[in-house]
């Protein structure tokens, strides 16, 4: 079977054209085959890139663990490009579909190849249930709710203090529900232990992907991620965009966002008017090969 590895501000995933060869009968298994980062290719998960009746072409994520996910901001990003390069559709805006629904992605090319893209991503999902968020009496929007109504603080207690975390949550949803925590030193954040466990919590339904920020100016910060099902990763899209709008909500940032990920910037423009999430951001591709199928 062949593959595409590609990244987009380190999120990288490998993808399979699936428009020119068989889908995988058993996509869950193949990625978590591929992503295994010793035994594999080594990825954040699995996208296929498959016809679709609606729009150019359509997307169908996989986390590394298996599990199938809404969206990916920087995965569709790859999408449009491998769409453009590879000939699938050949055209400076294109459009994907996705379980979070159709998006529209502008494209900027550079002697022949798509370097970087601009995705409309549609309205953020603010209603506690529609996230969504288990907080029975809570009002509609989860806006800097105290954790310490839902975690227990021995949780925070060794590390809260040096990062300077506020202990309050937001939670928005661009398709795939996100929290999002400020604090004072993101690089001091035990993610690898704090993300999972917030993951889980019961009043996430779904799971959740989990964001810590730190707020450098009201246009620019700096955000590290444990996204469900995958880990800690270099970079979030989706997430990217619900810290623009928590921002907002909260009154840390303003609309328009630089954000510093570990793997590279993101630009965010939460239109309130239009009610639309605006992120701009690279694609790359690194390399292809051919993964044995089994029989």
């Amino acid at each position: 079977m062949r593959f595409t590895k590609m990244q987009g501000a380190g999120n990288d995933y490998v993808y399979l054209n699936c428009v020119d060869q068989l889908a995988p009968a058993d996509p869950a298994a193949l990625a978590r085959e591929v992503s295994d980062r010793h035994f594999g290719i080594g990825s954040d998960g699995l996208i296929l890139i498959h016809p679709s009746q609606k729009a150019d072409v359509r997307m169908q994520m996989l986390n590394a663990d298996g599990s199938e996910s809404q969206m990916c901001g920087n995965g569709i990003r790859c999408v449009a490009k491998y769409s453009y390069d590879h000939g699938l559709a050949r055209k400076p805006q294109m459009t994907v579909e996705t379980l979070a629904g159709v998006l529209s992605i502008d494209i900027e090319v550079v002697d022949g190849k798509v370097t970087q893209a601009t995705v409309a991503m549609g309205a953020p999902i603010l209603e506690t249930a529609k996230i969504p968020v288990k907080l029975p009496g809570l009002a509609e929007r989860v806006i800097n709710v105290p954790l310490r109504d839902h975690v227990p603080t021995a949780s925070f207690a060794s590390w809260a203090e040096e990062c300077q975390v506020d202990m309050r949550m937001t939670c928005v949803s661009m398709g795939n529900p996100h929290v999002v925590i400020y604090c004072g030193n993101v690089d001091a954040v035990p993610l690898e232990t704090i993300g999972p466990m917030l993951e889980h919590l019961p009043i996430f339904p779904q799971r959740i992907n989990v964001h810590f920020v730190q707020v450098q100016s009201p246009g620019e910060v700096i955000m590290r991620t444990w996204e469900r099902g995958s880990g800690i990763t270099l970079a979030c899209g989706t997430g990217a965009c619900a810290v623009c709008v928590a921002g907002v909500l909260t009154g840390h940032t303003e609309n328009k966002l630089l954000a510093h990920l570990p793997g590279g910037d993101l630009t965010l423009h939460w239109d309130e008017a239009a009610n639309q999430v605006m992120m701009t951001g690279p694609a790359v591709e690194v390399f292809s090969g051919e993964w044995p199928c089994k029989e």
